[in-house]
C-alpha cells in the first residue's frame, strides 16, 4: 500500500510569530500585509506579548486573530507549525524578544513560537527575527550571532529616514515592506533608493488608530 501524501497548499504559507518585546503593531501590521498578498498566515502569540498588546495598543487578542489566517496557541506543542512536515515559505517574528532570541540561539524551545522556529531553522527555511531591545548586551550580540550562524536573518526595526516618513504608520509599512523582501513579497510599502515611489496598499484599518470595543 503506497503512502499517502498531502497535496501543496493552495496558496503560500507564513508563520508568523509575536513575542513580548516592545513593538507589538509590528506584527498587526504584518498580518495586514500578508492577506493583502494573499499568504496565508500561521499565528503564534506569547503570554509576554499579550502584556506588551494591553500596554501599547488598544487591540484585544480577538483583533489580531481576526487578522490571521489561523492561530495556534503559544502553549500548543502539537499544532502543525511544530513539525517540519508543515510546508511554508519560512517564519517572521515581529517583535522578537530577547527571550525568544535566547531560545532559539540555544534550541530551547519553551514555547510554540520558539519550536516553529527551530522548526524553521532546521528545515532551512527562512527566519527572519525582528529583534527588539537597545542598547543590546554581550548575550544579546552573542546570541544574535549565533542564530546568524544558524542560518536566521536578524533584522532590528531600525527606521530608514531616507524614505521621510510622515508618521509613525510610514515607518512601520517602510520596515516590514523591507522584511518581506527578504521572501520576494513585495508589498508597495517600501521606498526603494533611486526609484520612484509606488503607491503603498492601502492600510485597512489604520494600525494604531482603530478603535476597538
Amino acid at each position: 500500500m503506497s503512502a499517502r501524501h498531502p497535496r501543496a497548499p493552495a496558496r503560500p504559507r507564513m508563520v508568523v510569530g509575536i513575542s513580548g518585546a516592545s513593538g507589538f503593531v509590528y506584527g498587526v501590521r504584518l498580518l495586514e500585509l500578508l492577506r493583502a498578498l494573499e499568504v496565508e498566515t500561521h499565528l503564534v502569540v506569547t503570554r509576554s506579548a499579550l502584556l506588551t498588546m494591553a500596554h501599547e495598543t488598544p487591540y484585544k487578542l480577538a483583533d489580531v486573530i481576526d487578522r490571521a489566517t489561523h492561530y495556534h496557541r503559544a502553549d500548543d506543542m502539537a499544532a502543525g507549525i511544530a513539525s517540519g512536515s508543515f510546508r511554508a515559505l519560512g517564519m517572521i517574528v515581529a517583535p522578537c524578544s530577547m527571550k525568544s532570541l535566547a531560545e532559539i540561539a540555544t534550541g530551547v524551545s519553551s514555547t510554540l513560537l520558539t519550536r516553529a522556529a527551530d522548526v524553521t531553522l532546521k528545515e532551512r527555511r527562512p527566519l527572519v527575527l525582528m529583534a527588539r531591545e537597545t542598547p543590546f548586551t554581550l548575550a544579546h550580540l552573542r546570541n544574535m550571532q549565533a542564530v546568524t550562524e544558524m542560518g536566521a536573518i536578524v533584522a532590528p526595526p531600525v527606521p530608514a529616514f531616507y524614505a521621510r516618513p510622515n508618521t509613525l504608520d510610514d515607518m512601520i509599512d517602510h520596515t516590514l515592506g523591507r522584511v518581506l523582501d527578504l521572501f520576494g513579497l513585495d508589498a508597495g510599502t517600501a521606498l526603494r533608493w533611486g526609484e520612484e515611489a509606488l503607491p503603498a496598499l492601502v492600510r485597512t484599518p489604520p494600525t494604531l488608530d482603530k478603535e476597538t470595543t
